[in-house]
């Protein structure tokens, strides 16, 4: 199962949700990211939160949506307010869409210790989430009961 996680800038949020996921990630489960509007570069402070926690930066990359024409993902889940209000590309097909919505750390505007805090309560959001979306039994939800399930996961 392939789930694009989207935001705005492909930059923050987005990234360390397809990095946690893909740490967390059974064999069959693969996630990436894309942005509406890519920065074209990953935030540094991104990437040393996520190696702080041991998790491989090394493929991560800001990129647009166009990037998986060839490959669309089964589902989209926007991370960032702006992107959950925005239509899917066609090219996404059926995808199932969900918002899990997340405060985006690098508008913290403090001192480095408080800049840090908010990347890892971030990431720790995106940790439990995921581990719920791993706890799912895909083989007996419906459709619908898998957006729900994949709605009230965004609530958590």
């Amino acid at each position: 199962m392939r789930v694009l996680f989207m935001c705005t800038a492909n930059s923050c949020r987005s990234i360390l949700s397809e990095a946690m996921f893909n740490h967390l990630a059974p064999p069959g489960f693969e996630a990436v990211s894309s942005g509406s509007f890519p920065k074209g570069q990953v935030l540094p402070r991104t990437l040393t939160t996520l190696q702080h926690a041991g998790i491989s930066t090394e493929v991560l990359s800001s990129k647009g949506n166009d990037a998986f024409v060839d490959c669309p993902p089964e589902i989209v889940i926007t991370v960032c307010d702006k992107a959950a209000g925005e239509a899917c590309p066609v090219y996404f097909g059926p995808a199932l869409k969900s918002h899990w919505g997340l405060e985006d750390p690098s508008d913290v505007v403090a001192d480095h210790a408080s800049v840090e805090a908010a990347f890892r309560a971030t990431l720790a959001r995106i940790e439990l989430r995921c581990r719920a979306f791993f706890a799912l039994s895909f083989g007996t939800l419906s459709r619908d009961e898998l957006k729900r399930e994949l709605d009230r996961i965004g609530a958590l």
